[in-house]
């Protein structure tokens, strides 16, 4: 994974990749139903198609609730992501943050296996004789 680094928007503020953000630069309107695939990780025509038959059903509810989010949601920072896998990786904690728990505890245990393992080899009686051997 790669190290993450602070980010600032201009105002000061740190950008958060954690935060639902409204995506104008793949959006169709005002980016509310890209930023929210973003944040989730879905297709953005999915969640139009979504939107286009909620409004059929909640036509006042839906329009008002979207403009309402495409006026307070901030429009996603560009650089937000250092990579693609830094991207993936805040996507997996959105969606299923116990899943990206599990999966860090899993990634410590085999480091700890493997350091494990080279710490009993180090100080192991073949490694001292090895060591031995190679100094004469």
């Amino acid at each position: 994974m790669s190290h993450h680094k602070s980010r600032h928007h201009k105002s000061g503020h740190r950008q958060s990749p954690n935060h639902l953000y409204r995506d104008p630069e793949n959006g169709m309107i005002m980016g509310v139903c890209a930023g929210i695939a973003d944040y989730f990780g879905v297709s953005a025509g999915g969640v139009r198609i979504v939107m286009v038959i909620a409004l059929f059903f909640f036509t006042v509810p839906i329009f008002v609730g979207y403009f309402i989010a495409g006026f307070l949601l901030k429009p996603k920072p560009p650089g937000l992501y250092a990579d693609a896998d830094e991207e993936d990786f805040w996507r997996r904690t959105r969606v299923d943050p116990h899943r990206t728990v599990t999966d860090i505890q899993q990634k410590y245990r085999a480091v700890e296996r493997r350091m494990r393992a080279a710490e009993a080899y180090v100080t192991s009686s073949e490694f001292k004789l090895k060591r031995d051997f190679r100094d004469i």
